[in-house]
């Protein structure tokens, strides 16, 4: 078995701090109103998991397609992790919904705790500077970025 790469478990725990972060607030508000319950919590428990084990996936997911280097496999990895993804949070909510020991609003408000996670991200991370690479590397790059697009690159433009 292979390693996690660095990267991927650093992201994901950014993204569980804030998902037990917002997950404690939802909590605060059911209390507040006078709405809490078990059910509450076990509902806040199942769907902030499947959010942080979706958001683990889909970094596993981004690494092995970068280091496949075949653009369709890619693609098509990434759209079967996508619908993988998708099943599990729609299955923690229909769970959160039919069973009883669930809350349904607290299992269906923390499916976006994950993407509010990433909105605070992408306002805390800072711009890289240039990067450090010898003369031979730059002009390498710099031949690559002024040629003609392949059908490949291409074809990645339009996933992105």
């Amino acid at each position: 078995m292979k390693k996690v790469d660095k990267t991927v478990i650093k992201e994901t725990k950014f993204v569980a701090m804030w998902v037990i972060i917002f997950s404690a607030l939802m909590q605060a508000v059911f209390l507040i109103i006078n709405k809490w319950d078990y059910t509450v919590l076990l509902g806040n428990l199942l769907s902030g998991f499947c959010g942080v084990l979706s958001f683990f996936v889909l970094g596993l997911t981004i690494i092995k397609a970068i280091s496949s280097g075949d653009t369709a496999y890619a693609k098509k990895m990434m759209r079967a992790s996508q619908a993988l993804r998708t099943f599990l949070m729609l299955a923690a909510c229909l769970a959160g919904a039919l069973a009883p020991c669930f809350n349904i609003w607290a299992t269906v408000i923390p499916v976006m705790f994950p993407r509010l996670s990433l909105l605070i991200r992408s306002f805390t991370v800072k711009q890289m500077g240039p990067f450090d690479t010898s003369a031979a590397e730059t002009a390498h790059a710099t031949e690559i970025t002024e040629a003609e697009p392949t059908d490949d690159k291409k074809e990645v433009d339009r996933v992105e």
